[in-house]
């Protein structure tokens, strides 16, 4: 026959006053148990009554333990220790860094659960009775946390439940109605999940930004190669121009190559530091992602929320957008070489001619676009060449189009690299011509300047030149050029102007930044009663061995 204890459950055995097993039973007269220490303190705050059947006893009785249901609680005990013994094998004793169980004795196992009314972290033997008695079944279970008398109100001694988003804290139920009354207020989960999302958030944010430095770096090597690059061409050039000339002009050849190698140098170090800055910002940025991907992936709603005040700030970072290593070599050579003008007048002819040869070589196709062209301009149709007409047409009045100004602009855009045209002046005596941004404004009056994207050279009255920059410089040129060849570097911010017959450089407007599309601009000038009726011509480049760029389409 099976013994009675098989038949008996833990719920059998539990006080219904501090809702775990009985130590040291007491039977009340009413015929209901509890522990002896529960029901005398009990009596000892209120009325001498049953908490359960709640009859009153007029003189407070005398308790004796009931050894009956002692032995039987014993033995129960020793049956559930060794029910745990027999299961301990196949749960996890808890690691360092794990909640442990708080009632298993000698080998701690790993806590399944904690419960937010009793404040003690269960294993899966010890949860059992949360699990199946009625009583306990009503208890708040939660994935087991350290420290659990964190998570109650220390003025009410109530589970924290409520996020108090008017003070930015954690509440109990009864903060409600005392202190935070009047404020607002929104469950934990709630409160959780918008945290979370907002950790979330931050953390792709500073992944991006991470990915943009890296990406930036990529581009200051990049920048520094290609810088090199440039670097050892001009030396090759400056060489074989040098090599010619005797003791006065190599020692020309010695301080070219150093100056050249020191604006390497620099570019180098420059490039360098801007590394070390990103390294260094992406550094902290990796730290703060890790803080913040550390409390993204916290599932307990309110150690998040206690935890995200805690978060460092975000660490200062720099705009990288406009940073770039710009160094320029560009007519390096020339200019060391027209230091020796006087004995070097032809060496100077020849490097003139082979810089225009080797700006020839970004030459591209450019038309003029008719619907950018103002109403009173003459366009051939080939969109090679544009005059001023003695009579407005009339032609709508789109966006694109220059209203007041006798302007038109090509319709190729440039947004990287190098491009090159030429245009032809011959017979005129006034003109102005170069680059504009996209986004200029094309109605009402203009100012032609970089800072309102204009990079421009200026003909008036048949022999005033200027290069239209901030201020404005005028030019004194040996000869007036009839063709003007006009180069843009997109990378280096270089906008130069080269007389096409004698390879002079006549401009250069240099260490600009360009953020946008770069389009052709014309202005043929005013009319004059015939004095300046030729036309500005978008002429061919006239190279045997040009690579021609093919401009980006719109």
């Amino acid at each position: 026959m099976a013994s009675s204890s098989c038949l008996l459950t833990e719920e059998q055995f539990l006080c219904s006053i501090c809702l775990d097993v009985f130590t040291d039973p007491v039977t009340t007269s009413c015929g209901h148990n509890f522990c002896k220490t529960c029901i005398t303190e009990h009596w000892d705050t209120n009325q001498c009554q049953c908490p359960v059947c709640a009859k009153v006893f007029n003189t407070r009785p005398q308790l004796h333990i009931n050894t009956f249901i002692s032995e039987m609680v014993s033995q129960f005990r020793q049956s559930a220790q060794q029910k745990a013994s027999s299961s301990s094998s196949e749960q996890q004793v808890s690691k360092p860094g794990e909640v442990p169980c708080d009632v298993c004795t000698g080998t701690k196992l790993k806590a399944l659960k904690s419960c937010l009314v009793c404040l003690v972290s269960y294993c899966e033997t010890h949860l059992e009775p949360h699990l199946t008695a009625s009583g306990l079944k009503r208890h708040q279970l939660i994935d087991p946390v350290e420290n659990l008398e964190d998570r109650m109100c220390l003025k009410h001694d109530k589970p924290l439940e409520l996020f108090c988003r008017t003070d930015q804290t954690c509440v109990c139920m009864l903060c409600t109605y005392s202190e935070h009354k009047t404020h607002n207020f929104v469950p934990l989960r709630e409160q959780y999940e918008e945290k979370k999302a907002e950790l979330e958030k931050t953390e792709a944010e500073t992944q991006q930004m991470i990915q943009r430095r890296r990406l930036k770096i990529q581009e200051i090597k990049q920048s520094v190669d290609l810088s090199k690059n440039d670097a050892d061409r001009e030396i090759a050039e400056g060489v074989q121009v040098l090599t010619y000339l005797k003791e006065s002009v190599e020692r020309s050849q010695a301080e070219l190559i150093e100056r050249i190698k020191e604006k390497q140098r620099t570019t180098e170090l420059l490039a360098e530091d801007l590394i070390k800055e990103l390294e260094h910002e992406i550094s902290e940025l990796i730290r703060r992602r890790t803080e913040v991907e550390q409390l993204s992936h916290i599932e307990d709603h309110l150690h998040l929320l206690q935890n995200v005040p805690s978060l460092s700030p975000a660490p200062p970072t720099k705009d990288w957008t406009g940073v770039r290593v710009r160094p320029s070599h560009e007519g390096t050579v020339v200019r060391a070489v027209a230091q020796l003008e006087e004995t070097l007048s032809k060496e100077m002819k020849t490097l003139l001619e082979a810089e225009l040869k080797r700006v020839q070589q970004y030459a591209v196709d450019v038309t003029f676009d008719p619907d950018t062209a103002h109403p009173a301009l003459i366009l051939s149709d080939d969109g090679k060449q544009v005059s001023h007409g003695d009579e407005k047409k009339r032609l709508p009045n789109n966006p694109e189009r220059f209203s007041l100004s006798l302007c038109v602009l090509g319709k190729q855009s440039f947004s990287s690299g190098r491009f090159y045209f030429e245009v032809q002046v011959k017979g005129k005596s006034e003109w102005d011509f170069g680059v504009v941004r996209e986004s200029i404004h094309k109605k009402g009056l203009i100012t032609l300047s970089p800072d309102e994207g204009y990079w421009s050279l200026w003909l008036r009255n048949g022999h005033e030149y200027k290069a239209l920059d901030d201020p404005d410089v005028r030019l004194s040129l040996v000869s007036q050029p009839q063709k003007v060849g006009v180069f843009v570097d997109y990378e280096e911010g270089l906008v130069s102007f080269h007389d096409v017959d004698t390879a002079a450089l006549i401009f250069s407007f240099t260490g600009c930044c360009f953020t946008e599309k770069l389009l052709p601009y014309f202005c043929p000038g005013l009319n004059n009663d015939g004095e300046n009726s030729a036309p500005l011509i978008i002429s061919p480049v006239n190279h045997s061995r040009l690579i021609i760029c093919r401009p980006q389409s719109d």
